[in-house]
């Protein structure tokens, strides 16, 4: 039983859905406006940390700073107009996160084992949710009719829809971080697994 699931849509191109474009990392020392940004921070050679948010950029001396908020404590600053603590990272240890061009069908065909470089942080292509071991709580994208909804999170696993479809509860991921700080049941959206990716 180690052999994968096969591809429901390998004979069936025209009809099966594209993926959505994949996340793509820069460095934050570029031009680029940081307000509410997904980041990354780390060190070269040492490890990345993700779901954060940063505000704009701050110069103190001759340095510059990104202010970086986790990602709940930004929802939460957001939403209820509250402020929160957010440590100064020096810009050259911050990446922001942006939005990629879709990939061609033979770029994308790679498999097995994927060698990085440990001088930043990569993202993986985005991945079908059908093929994941688990999503729960896991950043996912809605593809509809070629359309991309994202700041998506996964609140259930795959499970039998009423139509027999297999599906996946979403919610907003205002609502995912909503539930943790006010204990407020979000509202979620079933949505077919084959709609679905892995960010």
């Amino acid at each position: 039983m180690s052999n994968p699931l096969p591809d429901p849509f390998a004979d069936r191109p025209d009809w099966a859905p594209l993926p959505p474009r994949p996340v793509e990392i820069a460095p934050a020392t570029g031009g680029t406006d940081l307000r509410g940004r997904r980041v990354l921070v780390g060190l070269p050679g040492l490890g990345w940390r993700g779901d954060l948010r940063a505000d704009e950029r701050v110069v103190q001396g001759s340095r510059t700073y990104v202010p970086v908020i986790p990602e709940h404590e930004w929802y939460r600053a957001e939403s209820e107009q509250v402020e929160v603590f957010a440590p100064l990272v020096p810009v050259e240890r911050v990446w922001v996160e942006t939005i990629g061009t879709r990939p061609t069908p033979a770029a994308a065909a790679g498999s097995g084992i994927r060698l990085v470089s440990l001088d930043a942080p990569t993202r993986r292509p985005p991945t079908p949710v059908f093929e994941a071991d688990a999503v729960t709580g896991r950043r996912v994208v809605h593809v509809d009719g070629g359309v991309e909804r994202r700041d998506l999170r996964a609140v259930t696993e795959t499970y039998s829809g009423a139509d027999g479809d297999i599906c996946v509860r979403v919610t907003s991921e205002l609502e995912w971080y909503r539930w943790a700080w006010r204990g407020q049941a979000p509202t979620t959206l079933e949505v077919p697994v084959h709609l679905l990716w892995l960010e």
